[in-house]
């Protein structure tokens, strides 16, 4: 008589296990969030979850990268950098906080230093960058990245605004690609 009912109840109960998947078997800080707010659709309790199975993600790419090492930002970035330098690009990163970030070249130039010929110069802005320009570049970038075999889920605007967690997971997953070490 009442399959509505019965139906929301098994969506609860899937998103409970989800949850409890989360805490107990990944041991992800998931404090106060409920099977009931991912069913609900809270986008902040949800992002948090699903923020963390990306953060999951890039520390397993990160782990085959460092085979049994531990890779931190510092290696990265150092990675990145040499990287750069090694094709003979202008471009550097200090940090995943750097705002040349924002523009999306030094991606763009890491990317050509991965796969030489897979970034076109002439969809490139490189100066005089509005923020319209700089949108274009990261699509550009993040769409070219894909491309390659990256597993990028960052958005445009995240390197726009210079998120620091999804930049890290941007070099991060275009280490892999440049390692050779992404399927």
């Amino acid at each position: 008589p009442y399959p509505a009912l019965g139906g929301n109840m098994k969506k609860i109960e899937n998103c409970n296990y989800a949850v409890e998947l989360g805490k107990t078997n990944a041991r992800f800080s998931l404090v106060g969030i409920g099977g009931k707010d991912l069913n609900e659709g809270n986008p902040t309790l949800t992002l948090a979850l699903v923020w963390q199975l990306m953060r999951r993600y890039t520390l397993n790419v990160l782990s085959d990268l460092g085979e049994g090492g531990k890779v931190n930002d510092e290696t990265i970035i150092k990675w990145v950098n040499q990287t750069l330098a090694n094709a003979n690009k202008m471009t550097s990163i200090s940090s995943f906080k750097d705002q040349s970030i924002s523009t999306s070249l030094p991606i763009l130039d890491l990317i050509d230093a991965i796969a030489p010929k897979a970034v076109r110069p002439e969809m490139v802005k490189r100066e005089d960058l509005t923020p319209a320009d700089k949108l274009n570049n990261a699509k550009y970038a993040i769409s070219i990245a894909r491309k390659i075999g990256a597993c990028i889920y960052a958005l445009p605007d995240d390197l726009v605004e210079v998120k620091p967690k999804m930049v890290m997971t941007v070099f991060a997953c275009l280490m892999g690609r440049g390692l050779n070490k992404i399927k």
